[in-house]
């Protein structure tokens, strides 16, 4: 067949997109978190929407709209899989899911608060529950020391307080 009847890319077509990768650990949320996560998929269905209205067909908007569309899978499935975790039943006297633990080091004393994956968030004092930090933590009592394993080198952390908000 002659190369004249065959279509080349003329580089219009949006370039597909990876998927966003799915956690394989059970998905668990504290309320706040599956708050969260439905207005993630409130805010990009509304986007999408919005584009989908819009009459203009420029690359710039069919690479947005792809964007968007992986952007909702994920968040779809995120929300379908939120195993929401009650608070108000988690184990007052030992660190579980939930928790807002206070700690000291020899690096001084930090809050961190163990969360779900999708709203974990360090910089904040957020770890997810799968996190190293979450799992030399979980169980945990007041007054116990644990040992965190670091890529920076293991620290040795003690339990100060235990809230659940």
């Amino acid at each position: 067949m002659s190369r004249a009847f065959v279509k080349d890319d003329d580089g219009d077509a949006p370039d597909a997109l990876p998927e966003l990768p799915i956690s394989t650990h059970p998905n668990y949320v504290t309320p706040h978190g599956l708050t969260l996560l439905r207005e993630r998929l409130n805010a990009v269905t509304a986007r999408r929407d919005a584009l989908n209205a819009n009459q203009q067909d420029t690359l710039a908007q069919r690479n947005e709209l792809a964007a968007l569309e992986r952007e909702l899978r994920y968040a779809t499935a995120r929300v379908a899989s939120a195993i929401e975790v009650d608070l108000s039943r988690q184990p007052h006297d030992r660190v579980a899911f939930g928790a807002t633990v206070t700690v000291d080091s020899d690096e001084g004393e930090r809050r961190w608060r163990i969360v779900g994956e999708d709203e974990a968030d360090a910089e904040h004092g957020l770890v997810s529950y799968v996190s190293p930090l979450a799992k030399a933590l979980l169980g945990a009592r007041v007054g116990d020391q644990v040992r965190w394993q670091r890529p920076a080198g293991d620290m040795t952390i003690e339990v100060l307080s235990i809230d659940y908000e």
